[in-house]
Parts: structure tokens; C-alpha cells; sequence
């Protein structure tokens, strides 16, 4: 019994949740919904309830949305991650799997390069608005 009574106070409803996440409640359900995140418990009153490892899994989440990460693309990652924190892996199966993650990286990589372009782009046409309004 006591074993039950620690797990739950480890656990947390979706509010709180999305107070540490910075996503909207509506946002979690969705990620939910869509596999991001697996299906939640659920208290004796039916609320949601997450524990520390579904606010990480939000938190990897919310940094691969601004970079347009697919879902598809987003799930593979996460099942990706968790694969790699078994212990019980091949070298050959763990192998693949970091080589999948060094896909991810390049990805990241090639999306930063993107990003920072379009940073540039917008600065010299704020700079081009601003000394064409200047006095």
C-alpha cells in the first residue's frame, strides 16, 4: 500500500502539467491523443495523472515543434530515447539506434541553418524599414 500511496504523490494532474510544460491543457490531451505522450492514468475521480517522465517527454516535445518536426517524425524520436535507456540492448540494436539519432542531429543541424537564414533575411528588412522611415 505504501508503495501505491509514493507513486501517487509523484503523479500530477494535467495543470500542474502544464504549468511546468508551458502547453495548454488542450495541447497535452492532443499530444495524448496523438502518441506523443502515452495514456495517462487516472486518479479514483478520473483526472489525468503524469509523472516526471511524461513532463520530460512534453518538455523534448515543445522543443522539437518551433524546428516543424512531423509527428511522425517526433514519435520516432521519443521511441527512439526510450529504447535507448533500456539496459537490455545488443550493441548492434543500440548501435542503430544512435546512428538514428545522428540523423536527428543533422536534421536539428540542417533546420538551425535554415532558421538562421530567415533570421538574417528578416533583420536586413527591418534594417531596410527602418532606415527607409528614418529622419
Amino acid at each position: 500500500m505504501r508503495e501505491n500511496r509514493s507513486t501517487a504523490t509523484s503523479l500530477m494532474q494535467i495543470g500542474e502539467v502544464a504549468e511546468r510544460t508551458g502547453l495548454s491543457l488542450r495541447t497535452i490531451r492532443h499530444y495524448e491523443e496523438v502518441g506523443l505522450l502515452p495514456e495517462s492514468e487516472r486518479s479514483p475521480g478520473g483526472f489525468r495523472l503524469y509523472g516526471e517522465a511524461a513532463v520530460q517527454r512534453l518538455l523534448l516535445v515543445k522543443q522539437m515543434k518551433p524546428l516543424d518536426f512531423s509527428l511522425d517524425e517526433m514519435r520516432d524520436l521519443i521511441e527512439v530515447r526510450d529504447r535507448l535507456a533500456s539496459p537490455r540492448l545488443s550493441q548492434r540494436t543500440r548501435t542503430q539506434l544512435l546512428e538514428r539519432v545522428h540523423t536527428y542531429r543533422s536534421l536539428v543541424e540542417h533546420k538551425l541553418d535554415t532558421l538562421e537564414q530567415r533570421v538574417q533575411t528578416a533583420r536586413a528588412f527591418h534594417d531596410q524599414l527602418t532606415s527607409e522611415t528614418a529622419p
